[in-house]
C-alpha cells in the first residue's frame, strides 16, 4: 500500500461511463457525420411551414365550380387559423409584458395593448358572429353586407369608444339579417 501506483476509484468509474457511452454514441455519430451530413451540404434549409399556392376566393369563382368553392373555404380556413395565431401571440405578449413590469405596465405595456386590441377588433369585424360552422360563403355575404350597411350608415371600424353605437346597430342589423333574411329585403325594397 506504499506505492503511488493506485488510482482513484473515481477513474475507473469514469472509464467505464466513457466506454458505454462511446459504445451506445459512436455508431449514430458515425453515421450522422459520414452519411447523413455529406448529403445535406445540397440540400435546401428545411422549412417547418408547408407553403401553400394561393388559390381563387370565393369571388374569383364561378357559381357552379364546386372545385373552387371547396378550395376557397380551405384557404379561409387556413387563413382564420393564422388569424387566431397571430391574436393568441399578441395576447401572449400584452401578458408576458404585464408580468414582466408588474408595477408600471401602463406605460410600458401601453403599445402592446393597442396592437391586440386593433387586431382583436379587425378579427371581430371578419369572423365575429358567424357562428359554429360558417363557410367561406357566409363569410362572403357578410362582407358584402357590412359594407352595404357602412355605406348607407357609416364606418364601423374605427376606434371602439367612437363607434360604439354604429358597432351596435351593426350587430342588431347582423342578428336580424341571420334571423330572417327575407325580412331584410322587404324593408330595402319599401
Amino acid at each position: 500500500m506504499g506505492g503511488g501506483d493506485e488510482t482513484p476509484p473515481s477513474y475507473y468509474f469514469e472509464k467505464f461511463a466513457k466506454f458505454w457511452a462511446n459504445f451506445f454514441d459512436a455508431p449514430g455519430t458515425w453515421f450522422r457525420e459520414k452519411v447523413v451530413e455529406p448529403r445535406r451540404q445540397n440540400a435546401p434549409y428545411p422549412y417547418y411551414h408547408r407553403n401553400f399556392r394561393r388559390v381563387p376566393t370565393v369571388d374569383e369563382c364561378e357559381i357552379d365550380d364546386q372545385v373552387c368553392l371547396f378550395e376557397a373555404n380551405i384557404q379561409y380556413k387556413r387563413d382564420k387559423k393564422v388569424d387566431e395565431n397571430i391574436i393568441n401571440v399578441l395576447r401572449e405578449r400584452y401578458i408576458d409584458c404585464t408580468v414582466e413590469h408588474q408595477g408600471n405596465k401602463e406605460m410600458k405595456c401601453k403599445q402592446l395593448l393597442e396592437n391586440y386590441d386593433f387586431a382583436s377588433v379587425l378579427y371581430f369585424a371578419k369572423y365575429g358572429d358567424m357562428g359554429m360552422g360558417h363557410t367561406v360563403k357566409d363569410a362572403y355575404m357578410r362582407q358584402k353586407h357590412r359594407m352595404i350597411w357602412e355605406r348607407r350608415h357609416g364606418d364601423i371600424s374605427g376606434a371602439p369608444e367612437e363607434y360604439a353605437e354604429a358597432r351596435r346597430k351593426w350587430q342588431e342589423y347582423h342578428a336580424q339579417r341571420q334571423q330572417d333574411p327575407n325580412a331584410m329585403k322587404a324593408n330595402s325594397s319599401a
